[in-house]
């Protein structure tokens, strides 16, 4: 069990307000609870946007033929780059650390 003094703090100080003698606050007074109407803010409602008639039909697949890239070269931390040229894959193999 807790012994707590109301009118006292645990320093021994007086305290300025003690809750033994305050009065109770008497139970405030029941109001039911009115619904009110509900409220919405007026927006402007604005036209969409026509901007004509698009092509929505499906486009041809890219595909690669082979003639472009020569070769693949690992450079650093595995990172694979296209080689287009004898000139790029001479300078990829010429490169240091």
């Amino acid at each position: 069990m807790i012994h707590v003094n109301m009118t006292r703090y645990p320093s021994g100080r007086k305290k300025q307000f003690n809750a033994w003698k305050a009065k109770k606050s008497s139970i405030p007074e029941f109001k039911p609870f009115q619904v009110n109407p509900v409220y919405r803010r007026e927006t402007p409602q604005y036209a969409s946007v026509d901007c004509g008639v698009m092509d929505t039909t499906k486009s041809n697949r890219n595909v690669y033929t082979g003639q472009m890239i020569k070769g693949i070269s690992t450079m650093h931390k595995s990172n694979m780059v296209p080689i287009m040229n004898d000139q790029e894959a001479k300078d990829h193999a010429s490169m240091r650390r």
